[in-house]
């Protein structure tokens, strides 16, 4: 059995090493100044894998602090946020150079980091201390510390930047931010052990994954109440939010499918069995295409939203979990986390419509031990580096 994973994993990265020139003569021309980067943290190899999505190669392994789990982009200057779980602390990465330039202290356990829309804030949840730390981005320090509820996991930035939803996974709450006067405004009792969280587009709602009883929360975040409890499948561990924000899909880990939610009427259009431990979801721009990856049958379901089908399944890796699409959302990344690699997946336009060899598996990059998130950053570098 080992000898049969060995050569599947080995034959695309030997397929790939004598593809990389031919793909990168068939990459769209960029301008000189034009970035754009994969950030993948390695939990057990205490570092960050830097890959370049315009020739699909690592380009830096950054050191970072000890066991990072989340990590984030800023949306209006070139750096990325990582949290280190085991040393509580967050590095800050330069994206232009890919180093890393700072070094925020926060407290016990944190996981995940959000930042403001606004780009000047970064938000995290100390699972380890019951509280959340307010990163003041612009100096690099922590501007407030909010006592939150117990083991908190995540805490989300509506997008409107007004308001921080935090999961309290120890006493069944949220907790709610007011981000102007940096103080917790209420704290609401939903379901059991709440994980992931998913806000409007139009800040109006939130909703909330609660994996020990298999449900997802709605809540009016204009008067901070409960509207509703929506049953999905077992150990909804993730949410999804389509772009346009009409649909959101729970990802129901111990079930193996997903359960598809109408945001305005607050109700469950359907379930539907999906692969084997689906973990984790990504929506396409044009809210067409939902990417799934079935962390126990180590492949990618391609979900069509409106024909509400599974159209492909891909083989990838051994336990793939986190996933992002490149700026130009013809590429899927797959984080493969037993494996310890990133697999790559083209989207081609097809010769006919919904065909299964719309998409193949480009490469697959190694990067470190037990790798957990991915984020993109594109931008325009301020200035040519190295002579690039």
């Amino acid at each position: 059995m080992r000898k049969i994973l060995f050569i599947a994993v080995l034959v695309p990265l030997v397929l790939a090493a004598g593809w990389y020139y031919f793909h990168e003569r068939a990459l769209p021309g960029y301008g000189p100044l034009y970035r754009e980067y994969a950030y993948v943290t390695n939990g057990k190899s205490n570092t960050v894998t830097v890959i370049d999505l315009r020739s699909f190669r690592p380009v830096r392994t950054l050191q970072v602090g000890v066991a990072p789990t989340g990590v984030a982009a800023n949306p209006k200057r070139n750096e990325v946020y990582v949290v280190n779980s085991g040393s509580s602390n967050v590095s800050v990465i330069d994206a232009e150079q890919n180093k890393v330039v700072a070094t925020i202290g926060v407290y016990g356990r944190p996981y995940f980091i959000d930042v403001s829309p606004d780009g000047r804030r970064a938000y995290v949840a100390n699972f380890g201390s019951d509280n959340v730390s307010v990163l003041d981005l612009d100096h690099r320090t922590v501007a407030a510390t909010l006592h939150v509820g117990g083991s908190p996991g995540l805490a989300r930035v509506s997008p409107d930047g007004s308001t921080v939803v935090v999961t309290n996974r120890a006493d069944n709450t949220v907790s709610v931010i007011d981000t102007a006067r940096l103080a917790v405004r209420s704290a609401i009792t939903i379901c059991i052990h709440p994980e992931d969280i998913a806000i409007l587009p139009d800040s109006s709602k939130a909703f909330v994954s609660c994996s020990g009883s298999g449900q997802v929360a709605s809540i009016d975040l204009k008067n901070d109440k409960l509207l509703a409890l929506l049953d999905v499948g077992k150990s909804p561990v993730s949410l999804t939010l389509k772009p346009d924000g009409g649909e959101l899909v729970a990802f129901n880990f111990d079930a193996g499918s997903i359960s598809i939610i109408e945001t305005t009427g607050n109700e469950v259009s359907g379930s539907y069995l999906i692969g084997d431990q689906p973990t984790r979801g990504v929506v396409s721009l044009d809210n067409s295409r939902l990417y799934i990856s079935n962390f126990g049958s180590n492949n990618i379901a391609v979900y069509d939203m409106e024909l509400g089908k599974v159209i492909a399944y891909l083989p990838v890796g051994t336990h793939p979990d986190a996933l992002a699409l490149s700026q130009n959302q013809n590429y899927l990344l797959v984080v493969d986390s037993g494996s310890g690699d990133l697999a790559v997946i083209q989207k081609r336009t097809p010769k006919k419509k919904f065909e299964p060899s719309e998409y193949s598996l480009m490469t697959i990059i190694p990067v470190g031990m037990q790798p957990n998130q991915i984020v993109v950053k594109s931008f325009l570098a301020t200035k040519l580096l190295d002579g690039r």
